[in-house]
């Protein structure tokens, strides 16, 4: 790990254990975190070319189709379910967090592990697109009993934070890109600025049930690795039959996901559970670097 993920680790934790100690000096930040994570998504998507799945062949496009498949749709129905009968209070955090779109950091990990970085990139562009509409409908068939949130007021939201971030990076490469680079150039600590603040609005709300309720920190991020094994699991299923970068690339897809997202996201409308989830799963967001990076020199060896 590089000083820029500690420091990562530094003010995402830290601005956690701020909040819920001195709920205090994270209740300014509230009624701003969703506009603090579409600012994060903002900076995200500077690096997105959108227009990766373009050159894309027929090939690829298939395989492609089977993986969005699997992340947005069969494994979060299937963990849905696994979940209701082993853990219950956490089905629907495990639903939320294995159905949000691909990482915008992931293209950045694939080309650290040497995986196909072309692929990742086409996960991300689209399962962003088709997000906003494919989670809460999700969340609605399966856990639609237990949640009376309106769907509508759903993709309300994902489709305001997702689509608002996007067209602007769109309009301002084309009339401002001298802007867009000098924003760039600041991109991490601006970065870091936008996750402490998410932090305090967010967890500054559930202070006094992780005070209550401690051994939920350690449920969590027990969970958090073990459907990151999960998830890097069957993304190098689907693509089996593929090269080792392939192979590496979906599982990266499939394993680093947009988790600061659903910390916005399910803070709206769910529980202190969704979120909690969601911010621990940093730890085996960063701790998969070394063993993917393992494999596909491994791959690679044969």
């Amino acid at each position: 790990m590089k000083a820029s993920d500690f420091i990562l680790f530094f003010v995402v934790f830290g601005s956690i254990a701020v909040a819920v100690c001195c709920p205090g000096l994270g209740t300014i930040f509230q009624p701003y975190f969703m506009y603090c994570m579409m600012l994060l998504l903002f900076l995200s998507f500077l690096r997105i070319d959108f227009r990766a799945f373009v050159d894309a062949s027929a090939s690829s496009l298939l395989g492609l189709t089977a993986l969005i498949l699997v992340k947005l749709i069969i494994l979060p129905g299937v963990l849905y379910y696994v979940a209701l009968l082993t853990l219950p209070d956490y089905a629907v955090p495990v639903l939320l967090l294995s159905g949000i779109s691909t990482g915008v950091v992931a293209p950045f990990i694939a080309m650290v592990v040497s995986a196909d970085v072309a692929a990742v990139l086409r996960m991300v562009v689209i399962t962003s697109l088709i997000v906003p509409f494919s989670l809460p409908t999700l969340v609605k068939l399966l856990a639609g009993a237990e949640i009376h949130i309106p769907l509508g007021t759903m993709v309300q939201l994902l489709a305001i934070v997702i689509f608002i971030p996007v067209f602007a990076v769109l309009v301002l490469r084309r009339l401002w890109p001298a802007l867009l680079e000098a924003i760039s150039r600041r991109q991490f600590p601006l970065s870091l600025t936008l996750f402490a603040l998410i932090n305090l609005g967010v967890f500054s709300k559930y202070s006094s049930f992780f005070f209550q309720n401690p051994g939920s920190i350690l449920v969590s991020t027990i969970v958090a690795y073990i459907l990151a094994i999960i998830y890097f699991t069957s993304g190098w299923l689907v693509a089996a039959r593929s090269n080792p970068g392939m192979k590496v690339a979906a599982g990266i897809s499939l394993a680093l996901m947009n988790n600061v997202l659903v910390i916005v996201f399910s803070s709206q409308f769910f529980g202190p559970l969704s979120p909690m989830l969601a911010a621990m799963y940093m730890f085996p967001f960063f701790t998969l670097i070394v063993p993917m990076k393992l494999i596909a020199n491994r791959l690679q060896a044969r």
